[in-house]
């Protein structure tokens, strides 16, 4: 099919039976899967070009009512017979069995890891921390990594240059950058009357970056340039957990957070940047799927007539603040002091980051930061996947 095989162990078809609008089959370890007509019909190999896999036809092209007739093994292949078409649909097994009603992907990525309690926590200890050179030289330790920042949302590489261009090129084994307003690349460093806080030597809350954008930059690194040696320590903490343990506190005020539209805006004399969208996001079943919390860019929400409204609005203004005492807990933060050459790669849609407060005048620090798109991140740890 248009997939690449993945390596798995298939278990072997013991027998099969067909309806009309149903597959069964009986797998040698005795395991039931059942397929719909609809289904199959949809995916037939004959209509998928044989080179890239892409579909040849559209939902509108298939019969509207697909009927199986009949089904049997021949030469390693279950031969499908359709009741109105011709000629019959060959399905690999194995393909069969990946796809089988309540089996996840094989080459799909690491579920989230959770992690609340990130006081309890060591950088080195507890997430992927890992030299530039091992990584870049070795590619189990790189899907490793990968695995990881996948899983816990956010992976640390050591050994990092500190040069200008290093940066870039770290990220060619990660992800793709996204160019912003803010170029290829930024500098965290305070300047005079900055146009963004973070170019100021205040400490910053817990924090997604950039909810004003569309999309949502995925991932973000950044690299130590020059750490400070007073103030300037990291935070970091895992919004989904934190949204979770609000959902178990207070579902209601939770469906607050996900179902209200909250608006974001950044100005600058470059860039004029709006977006709307739910605090706590939520995926199709259900599933937290994104946190954007950036008290520095939300705009004021609008305000509608009427007492209800007020009175809604109370609410929600409710939820807010107790998620956003949430994010104030220490024991729910990370906090380290990142050294020349630590680079850090985060979900930016997952992990919330800030740090303490610091003084420029006596101590430097430059931090060089960049945006990957998600989808990029994704794909370099599928691809290295894939067997050999």
């Amino acid at each position: 099919m248009s997939e690449r095989p993945v390596a798995v162990n298939v278990p072997s078809v013991a027998r099969v039976a067909v309806t009309p609008r149903t597959l069964r089959i009986e797998w040698a370890n005795g395991e039931l899967s059942e397929f719909a007509s609809v289904w199959l019909r949809d995916n037939r190999p004959a209509d998928r070009d044989p080179h890239n896999g892409q579909r040849l036809i559209d939902v509108a092209d298939l019969p509207q009512d697909p009927r199986l007739h009949s089904a049997v093994l021949h030469a390693g292949r279950l031969l499908v017979e359709w009741e109105a078409e011709s000629p019959p649909s060959a399905f690999e097994p194995g393909w069969l069995a990946q796809h089988a009603p309540g089996r996840a992907p094989q080459s799909r990525a690491p579920w989230p890891r959770p992690w609340l309690e990130g006081a309890t926590l060591d950088a080195a200890r507890d997430f992927a921390w890992a030299t530039l050179a091992a990584v870049r030289s070795d590619p189990a330790m790189r899907l490793d990594w990968l695995e990881r920042l996948l899983a816990d949302g956010i992976a640390f590489l050591s050994g990092v240059p500190c040069e200008d261009t290093a940066l870039v090129e770290a990220m060619t084994l990660v992800g793709r950058v996204s160019e912003t307003n803010y170029g290829l690349v930024f500098d965290v460093r305070s300047v005079p009357q900055p146009e963004n806080l973070a170019y100021s030597d205040l400490g910053l809350g817990l924090h997604t970056d950039n909810p004003y954008r569309e999309p949502v930059p995925g991932f973000q690194a950044l690299h130590v340039l020059i750490g400070s040696r007073d103030g300037g320590s990291s935070l970091f903490a895992d919004g989904f957990a934190i949204a979770q343990e609000l959902r178990d506190r207070d579902p209601t005020a939770f469906a607050l957070l996900t179902s209200t539209a909250v608006p974001f805006d950044y100005r600058s004399r470059d860039a004029e940047l709006h977006a709307e969208r739910p605090l706590i996001q939520l995926s199709c079943r259900g599933e937290i799927a994104a946190v954007h919390y950036n008290n520095r860019s939300i705009a004021p929400l609008p305000l509608a007539a009427g007492e209800l409204a007020a009175g809604e609005l109370a609410a929600f203004y409710a939820a807010y603040r107790l998620f956003g005492e949430l994010l104030r807990e220490s024991r729910f933060q990370l906090r380290l002091q990142l050294a020349d050459g630590d680079l850090v790669v985060f979900d930016n849609q997952r992990i919330l980051h800030g740090r303490t407060a610091f003084s420029s005048a006596r101590h430097a620090r430059h931090l060089r930061g960049c945006y990957l798109s998600r989808d990029s991140v994704h794909s370099q740890a599928a691809l290295l996947r894939r067997p050999r």
